[in-house]
């Protein structure tokens, strides 16, 4: 085929592609496109394998430079078929096929770097290979979606030709049914192509590739010279191609997806939102509920929900149920600050306040909030038990006892705890009656 064959197919070619891709294009352009993609859904939600068809040009030279067997080169027409797994927005796997045939020359009276050969023509039969491809700026933080990307591959394959030599005396030479000791049609050789290109999103399903391949070859048979036993040959592919995208019309395709659009999109998902509005007013209506517990409305010192004795008078003393104290005890109140309050009284084994200790210690609580000085908190054991295991739980019930007036308001630093594990019983370890009563915390205004 010479030059000018192969512009007029080129063209024809291009002409073709374009009007199938318009086609592609007005055919997605009736489809909304809707995505339920999330960050961290996985690859199910994506489409991931696509097809395509590619024709071009096939060359024995490469853009990089290097020796040739011959000085002139011809563009000779290839085509082939890819089949891809995209596995990330960034990277997929190619299965990749080509098939042609390449050619060059030497000019009259002119020899190559290492032949002296006129001409060569080489079949290629086919080279096949599987490539890795990795999408270069997949993640765009300027464009939500993009629709021209750039792509650079690499990979590992094997290709078979039969190449044909015109030597200076004018003999043919044909390696084909004479190739590997006249047993094979075709020589096979491995080859590593590495390449580069462009894309372009036509539509949902459809893409527009333009790329280029240097394919270097693991033998110097390629074109039917052995110039040197340590040079290599290589051929360059360049071509036009259209991929489709397979897959359910629901999904969006992986390779056009945008890992920071989607995750905006879900930050900003209004059903996200609602959820957090409403987890919103679920803490406020607890913080209401426990601003309401704590609610007083007399001043008393006592709780509403704990006041037996709703609406006491400002300064009236009040036992720990909220009710007025009757005179001679509240006069005895008001003036005691060394005791007068209560034993706190714990289970067996237990640094647990009961609830019946509530009221004392709220009484504790409003005069240490009004009055304000220092109370000495004191816990004691009974006799169950080493001696060192009866002092950690004495001073565990003394920190339950100030943990309690601390959340109630009082200031940490107006309580200073003790323990005295089995010292200064209050009644005989020897009866569980006696051992009930010195399990107790003790308090005593400073």
């Amino acid at each position: 085929m010479n030059y000018s064959t192969l512009k007029k197919s080129l063209a024809v070619s291009l002409v073709a592609l374009t009007g199938v891709t318009t086609l592609a294009s007005a055919q997605d352009s009736t489809m909304v496109s809707s995505s339920s993609a999330k960050t961290f859904g996985g690859r199910s939600q994506f489409r991931t394998w696509s097809i395509g068809v590619h024709a071009g040009v096939l060359a024995p030279v490469v853009v990089i430079g290097g020796s040739n067997d011959f000085t002139n080169w011809d563009v000779n027409l290839g085509y082939g078929i890819n089949i891809r797994k995209q596995f990330a927005p960034s990277f997929a796997l190619e299965l990749n096929g080509v098939r042609g045939k390449v050619s060059g020359s030497n000019e009259s009276g002119v020899a190559g770097a290492g032949s002296a050969n006129r001409s060569f023509e080489t079949e290629l039969q086919y080279a096949a290979d599987l490539r890795g491809v990795v999408n270069v700026g997949t993640i765009d933080f300027l464009r939500r979606e993009n629709s021209v990307g750039f792509y650079v591959t690499a990979g590992y394959g094997l290709m078979a030709y039969a190449p044909s030599v015109v030597t200076a005396t004018g003999t043919t030479i044909d390696w084909k049914g004479r190739a590997q000791g006249g047993e094979k049609d075709y020589v096979k050789e491995a080859y590593i192509p590495v390449g580069a290109g462009i894309k372009f999103k036509v539509s949902e399903r459809v893409n527009f590739n333009l790329g280029y391949t240097m394919n270097f070859i693991d033998g110097d048979n390629f074109d039917g010279v052995y110039a040197k036993g340590t040079t290599k040959d290589k051929v360059s592919y360049a071509h036009a191609g259209l991929e489709f995208s397979l897959g359910s019309s629901s999904k969006p395709s992986l390779e056009w997806s945008n890992p920071i659009a989607l995750m905006y999109d879900e930050l900003k998902d209004p059903t996200l939102r609602q959820e957090v509005e409403a987890l919103k007013n679920r803490v406020s209506n607890v913080e209401r509920a426990v601003e309401d517990l704590k609610k007083d409305s007399d001043g008393d010192g006592v709780a509403d929900q704990f006041d037996k004795c709703p609406g006491t008078p400002a300064g009236t003393a009040v036992d720990g149920s909220g009710c007025p104290l009757p005179k001679a005890a509240a006069a005895d109140s008001a003036s005691s600050n060394v005791t007068g309050f209560e034993n706190i009284q714990f289970d067996f084994n237990s640094s647990v306040l009961k609830t019946e200790s509530y009221p004392t210690l709220d009484k504790l609580s409003s005069s240490l909030r009004e009055n304000g000085g220092k109370v000495t908190v004191k816990g004691y054991a009974s006799s169950e038990g080493t001696a060192a295991y009866n002092m950690k739980l004495s001073k565990d019930r003394a920190n339950s006892v100030k943990t309690y007036l601390v959340n109630s308001g009082v200031n940490g630093s107006q309580v200073v705890t003790r323990g005295y594990g089995e010292a200064n019983p209050i009644a005989s370890n020897d009866t569980e009656e006696g051992r009930i009563q010195n399990r107790r915390v003790e308090t005593s205004r400073n």
